[in-house]
């Protein structure tokens, strides 16, 4: 298990089959309030669409009500940011975790009282990452 990823998520690699992993991630969200909005299975999607062939990846639209409650009071635009996306994907036999790093995402918003909210969804995104991956 190693850390993976680049400047804009919270990524982690893990030894869990794909389908073990999307229960723990789906685990881990519940346990840190959040809920699973949306999902998005992209493997079965490009099969469908274009006819391509690829590992599982799955997209899964997180929120947190009462963080997602607060930041939309001070920032109504806020919505076209959300949900956070969690994906749990295979790439060359290796399963991955990733989530939005929160706190660089709510960067780009000129809002100081987004700032404390973007630090708690970065941490309770941390957190569900490292539990879920074993980390």
């Amino acid at each position: 298990m190693s850390r993976t990823g680049n400047a804009y998520t919270l990524s982690a690699s893990t030894k869990l089959p794909f389908a073990e992993a999307v229960r723990r991630v789906r685990e881990e969200l519940a346990r840190e309030g959040f809920g699973v909005l949306c999902e998005v299975d992209v493997q079965a999607t490009l099969q469908q669409k274009l006819g391509v062939s690829r590992e599982p990846y799955l997209i899964l639209g997180a929120c947190n009500p009462p963080l997602a409650h607060e930041a939309l009071e001070a920032e109504p635009e806020l919505g076209a940011l959300l949900p956070c996306n969690v994906v749990v994907f295979v790439e060359a036999g290796q399963t991955h975790v990733a989530a939005i790093d929160a706190k660089r995402m709510l960067s780009i918003v000129e809002n100081d009282a987004v700032s404390p909210i973007a630090d708690e969804v970065q941490r309770l995104l941390r957190l569900v990452v490292d539990r879920a991956t074993g980390q």
